[in-house]
């Protein structure tokens, strides 16, 4: 039974090393070029603004990431200070707590499992 992260074999983790990289490639092109067609059919038309090259339209999406989405850094939304504070969590457990906290993860990662 694989549940959890349990028993997976070297594959696995090559297929998921070659299939992220590749999906990653994949949604950077799709949103560039959706960039691309929306900016050249729709404000070509309207507004008579230039058409732009699939590179300009990824060049304008890493702009509007940079001026309209920020980065999200530092001590309220970095990951690793989450995992910290979790992690400090976790080892001032009892062993009781720690018990019944991996079996209600069990339970809700595996229910899938256990429905079929």
């Amino acid at each position: 039974m694989k549940c959890c992260g349990e028993n997976r074999g070297k594959s696995f983790w090559i297929k998921r090393a070659i299939f992220i990289p590749i999906a990653i490639a994949a949604g950077v092109f799709a949103f560039g070029f959706i960039v691309m067609q929306l900016w050249n059919c729709i404000l070509n038309p309207v507004l008579g603004v230039h058409l732009i090259t699939f590179w300009q339209a990824l060049g304008i999406l890493v702009l509007s990431k940079i001026l309209f989405g920020g980065f999200h850094g530092g001590p309220k939304h970095s990951h690793k200070n989450n995992w910290h504070e979790k992690h400090h969590k976790w080892m001032h457990m009892s062993v009781e707590e720690k018990a019944k906290m991996k079996a209600e993860w069990n339970d809700k990662c595996c229910s899938t499992e256990k429905a079929e």
